[in-house]
C-alpha cells in the first residue's frame, strides 16, 4: 500500500477571486522582471524615445489604454491545441528533442493584428499563429509567426517610427496614407515587404494560411555546428481567396471550429537554411528562394477554445524562450519583441488585478 504523509490541519480553500487576484500578482511580478531584464540586455533600442514602454504606448493609441486587460498587439484571438509531429529529418541540425522523431504537445493561438479584441477578423491586414512546443524534459520552443515572411525596416527604432506612421489621425480617425507614403519612401529596405504586401491575398481561413518567423534563429547540433534558418509553417489546407463578404466580426474562428469537426488541422514546420552570406540580423532583407529547405515535422492542432478563460490567454508567446539547440540571431527586432512583450504581458496583469479588486 502507497504510504501517505501524516495528516496536517485542514486549511481553508481560496475564494475564486482570492485565487484570481494571486495569480495576477504573480503574474505582474514575473512580468516586471522580464521586462527588468530586457532592459539590461539592452532590447528596448536607443534613447526613452523608443523605449518597450514608449512603443506599446503608441501600440495601445496613448498612455491609457482603449481595451485595459487585452494583448497590446493581436488582441483578437482563438486558443488553440494539438500537437508537434517530428519528422526526424531536423534532428542532425539540432540536438533539441523535439526535432527527433515523435510527439511533443502544443499550446498556441490564432489571431489578426492590431489593438481592438472587437475588430473583425476577416478583414484584418495580418494574421498570426504563436505555438509553445513543450519537450519531455518541459524546455519549451515558443514561436510568434506572421503572415509576412519580411519586416518593412531592420530596426527597433524604425519600426516604432512605421507605428506611428500607421497611427490613426487625429481628425479623421484612419490612416493618413501621405504620412504612410512618406514613411515607406524614407526607408527602401521596406522594397520586399512592400512587393508581398502588394501581391497578398487573403484566404477565408486562418486553416489555409501560410505563417513566417520573419527573424532569423539558430540550430545548434550535438557537435556545436551552427546553422542559422527561417522559417514557414505550410498549411495541408488548399488555399480560397477570401470573399468579398459580408463577414460576421468572428467568421474566422467560426470556420475554424467548424472545420475542427471534420478533423484535425495540419502545417508543415519547413526550416530555410541560411548560407554564408545571407543576411540573418535583419528581419528585412529576404534570403533568395533558393536555399535549402528541410520539413521538420508536422503541426496538427485538434481542438480551438474562446481565448478568454482559455489556457492561451495568459501565456506570453516571447519568441526567446527557446530549448537548448535552438539560439536566437543578433536582429535587434528579434531582441525588441521580447522586452515589448514583457511590457505589454506587465500592464494586462497589472489591469486583470485592479478589476478583480473588491
Amino acid at each position: 500500500m502507497e504510504s501517505r504523509p501524516p495528516a496536517t490541519a485542514t486549511s481553508t480553500p481560496l475564494s475564486p477571486r482570492t485565487r484570481a487576484l494571486r495569480t495576477a500578482l504573480i503574474v505582474v511580478l514575473v512580468a516586471g522582471g522580464a521586462t527588468g531584464v530586457a532592459a539590461l540586455r539592452g532590447a528596448f533600442g536607443t534613447g526613452a524615445d523608443h523605449r518597450a514602454s514608449s512603443i506599446v504606448d503608441t501600440m495601445q493609441g496613448g498612455g491609457n489604454a482603449l481595451h485595459a486587460g487585452f494583448r497590446r498587439a493581436h488582441a483578437r484571438g482563438l486558443c488553440v491545441s494539438g500537437r508537434f509531429i517530428a519528422s526526424g529529418d531536423a534532428a542532425t541540425l539540432s540536438s533539441a528533442p523535439l526535432f527527433a522523431t515523435g510527439e511533443s504537445p502544443v499550446l498556441g493561438r490564432l489571431s489578426i493584428g492590431g489593438g481592438s479584441p472587437v475588430a473583425p477578423e476577416a478583414s484584418a491586414g495580418v494574421r498570426s499563429m504563436a505555438l509553445a512546443i513543450t519537450q519531455a524534459d518541459g524546455q519549451q520552443w515558443r514561436m510568434a509567426m506572421n503572415t509576412p515572411p519580411v519586416l518593412a525596416v531592420g530596426t527597433p527604432e524604425a519600426f516604432h517610427d512605421q507605428l506611428r506612421a500607421m497611427a490613426p489621425d487625429a481628425a479623421t480617425g484612419k490612416p493618413d496614407p501621405t504620412r504612410i507614403a512618406a514613411f515607406f519612401d524614407a526607408h527602401p529596405e521596406s522594397a520586399a515587404f512592400r512587393a508581398w504586401q502588394a501581391g497578398y491575398q487573403a484566404s477565408d481561413s486562418w486553416a489555409n494560411t501560410r505563417y513566417h518567423s520573419i527573424n532569423a534563429f539558430v540550430l545548434v547540433d550535438a557537435d556545436g555546428q551552427r546553422q542559422p534558418v527561417r522559417w514557414a509553417v505550410v498549411p495541408e489546407a488548399p488555399f480560397t481567396a477570401l470573399g468579398e463578404g459580408p463577414h460576421t466580426d468572428d467568421a474566422l474562428s467560426r470556420e475554424f471550429q467548424q472545420r475542427l469537426v471534420a478533423g484535425p488541422l495540419r502545417w508543415t514546420l519547413r526550416l530555410q537554411l541560411a548560407e554564408p552570406g545571407d543576411p540573418v540580423d535583419n528581419g528585412a532583407r529576404p534570403w533568395p528562394d533558393a536555399r535549402r529547405t528541410v520539413d521538420a515535422g508536422t503541426i496538427e492542432l485538434t481542438s480551438a477554445h474562446a481565448q478568454q478563460g482559455g489556457d492561451c490567454n495568459g501565456l506570453n508567446f516571447d519568441p526567446l524562450v527557446l530549448p537548448d539547440g535552438i539560439e536566437p540571431s543578433a536582429d535587434p527586432v528579434l531582441h525588441a519583441r521580447r522586452a515589448a512583450y514583457a511590457e505589454s504581458l506587465r500592464r494586462r496583469a497589472r489591469e486583470t488585478l485592479l478589476e478583480g479588486a473588491p
